[in-house]
């Protein structure tokens, strides 16, 4: 852990002695926005909407089309011991519940209906019956947690549960989307599903031969038992999961790929143990770096997610995805057309760059950091936030050789331009990259030269103004750089490095960007 006292900049970089919870609430911050993200794609909760009455999504092939019931005539028809009635009142409930644009799901559950629609869970002699009591009730457990709860609390969970052994794939289809809904509620309704024995029933159904939109079921049913961190899934059902998803990351299917992704990316969103896991797992990291590679933008936002969660862990864990050549895809995602991509990339790069002088020249030598210095330049402002927190973070860390290699690709002016943003964050950052770069080239007597440059691309004149920030800890940053690097005292040359020692050794070409097969010129 950081001892007391050091500074946020120090506390966000891993695997140097540091806090590495500050890079942890990183993670979180990106998580929840690209969580909104997926939600606006696919929600957590889904409704089996019939979209089609010539086609309907039931089995039953329904030769006799009667008209919807009315709610009255619903709740009383419900309750007959004519079998043809009460499946035509529950079809009816059915079709309230999947076809409306805003399903009367309250008016359902205040007529006492859904005690009625469990009951018929049990009818196994009425499989017809069964699934239009199955097909109701996911639609209602779709709905706010309140009325998923009404679900819940009449006891739907062992019957979907059991039913998941059915002889009918489509009653079982449909009860993997129902407990899917319920464990989409929360962290505790996760915890009730997963602790009446659902994983084991899952594992049974894991079938490559099924076809597509089962298995997209349930993967999506595997993904939402492993989502919501508070708390956390259980280790013991992670780990009973990872089986099933190790095999699922090979399909083909693009919704089967994009959910199992997103369920190693809920599973690698935290503690590093929950990482190794991942990890440990025969192909799965090899897969998640093919799959970055994939033309369909939703499986590579949760492959590219899921990398990024690995590489926030320790240096083995972050080393176990460089082994898998992750950087050779990295440079078609730092110029991909979504923005959105563009910043994940830059935000994975950061926690490579955060790690050891080894995983940095890895970068390096994969020639990325022209790219990111390009996103640095060009990208939308949250992708030059990641790209600025790549190159601070490289500087912090990284050798002298390094530092310069990143001056000499071009880094200070972009980083210098960002200076006039108001995002007080993004200014200690820049802050800190502009810092480590002098203190860099005061180690070998090159100041002049980087102060020079900081003059010319107008990053002097930046900092002399945040010397006026209101943000006290910008203030400081910005005056500590005047203060040390543009004082008015003279500088003692008797400090300096003569010709032919260290100063001829390491050298700041601020002149060239050099070609990196040459070498750096130090």
């Amino acid at each position: 852990m950081a001892e007391n006292g050091h500074n946020a900049r120090i506390s966000a970089y891993k695997n140097k002695g540091k806090d590495i919870e500050d890079l942890r609430r990183r993670r979180v911050e990106t998580s929840v926005e690209i969580r909104k993200q997926k939600k606006e794609e696919t929600l957590l909760k889904r409704r089996n909407v019939d979209l089609s009455d010539d086609e309907p999504t039931s089995p039953l092939q329904e030769q006799n089309r009667q008209s919807i019931m009315s709610m009255s005539e619903i709740i009383t028809s419900i309750k007959s011991s004519e079998t043809a009635t009460v499946l035509n009142a529950t079809v009816s409930v059915r079709k309230l519940l999947s076809k409306e644009k805003n399903p009367p799901i309250d008016r359902v559950i205040e007529a006492g209906l859904v005690d009625k629609l469990v009951k018929f869970l049990d009818c196994n002699d009425k499989p017809n019956l069964q699934f239009e009591a199955a097909w109701a009730l996911t639609n209602i457990a779709s709905g706010t947690s309140e009325q998923t709860q009404a679900v819940v609390r009449a006891g739907a969970v062992p019957h979907f549960i059991r039913l998941l052994g059915a002889p009918s794939m489509n009653l079982v289809e449909q009860c993997i989307w129902a407990l899917g809904n319920i464990a989409g509620d929360g962290a505790e309704m996760r915890d009730m599903v997963t602790s009446n024995g659902i994983i084991e029933q899952l594992l049974r159904l894991v079938d490559m031969n099924a076809p597509p939109a089962f298995l997209r079921n349930l993967t999506w049913t595997f993904s939402n038992l492993c989502r919501n961190k508070n708390p956390p899934p259980k280790m013991k059902a992670i780990k009973a999961c990872l089986p099933a998803l190790a095999t699922l990351i090979q399909h083909s299917d693009r919704e089967v790929l994009a959910d199992t992704c997103w369920a190693f990316s809920y599973i690698t969103d935290g503690a590093n143990n929950q990482i190794q896991e991942v990890v440990d797992m025969p192909g799965v990291v090899q897969r998640l770096v093919e799959l970055l590679g994939s033309v369909d933008a939703s499986v590579v936002t949760p492959a590219l997610r899921t990398v990024g969660n690995i590489v926030t862990g320790d240096d083995c864990q972050t080393q176990a995805v460089i082994d898998t050549n992750v950087l050779q895809m990295m440079p078609g995602l730092l110029q991909h057309i979504k923005q959105s991509i563009k910043k994940e990339a830059c935000w994975m790069l950061s926690n490579i760059t955060a790690g050891s002088v080894e995983q940095i020249q890895a970068v390096i030598n994969h020639n990325l950091i022209p790219l990111v210095i390009e996103v640095l330049c060009t990208g939308d402002f949250k992708s030059q936030k990641e790209a600025a927190w790549a190159i601070t973070n490289l500087t912090s860390g990284g050798t002298v050789e390094q530092i310069s290699y990143v001056v000499q690709c071009g880094a200070l002016k972009p980083l210098c331009d960002l200076l006039a943003s108001k995002d007080t964050k993004l200014l200690h950052v820049l802050l800190d990259g502009v810092s480590n770069i002098l203190q860099a080239a005061d180690k070998v007597g090159q100041v002049e030269g980087i102060s020079s440059m900081l003059e010319e691309v107008g990053g002097l004149d930046k900092i002399e103004q945040l010397q006026n920030h209101e943000n006290q800890q910008v203030y400081k940053k910005a005056y500590d750089i005047i203060e040390k690097y543009f004082s008015e005292e003279g500088e003692d040359e008797s400090l300096v490095p003569q010709a032919g020692a260290e100063a001829n050794q390491y050298q700041f070409n601020t002149e060239n960007i050099q070609n990196q097969s040459q070498g750096f010129s130090f």
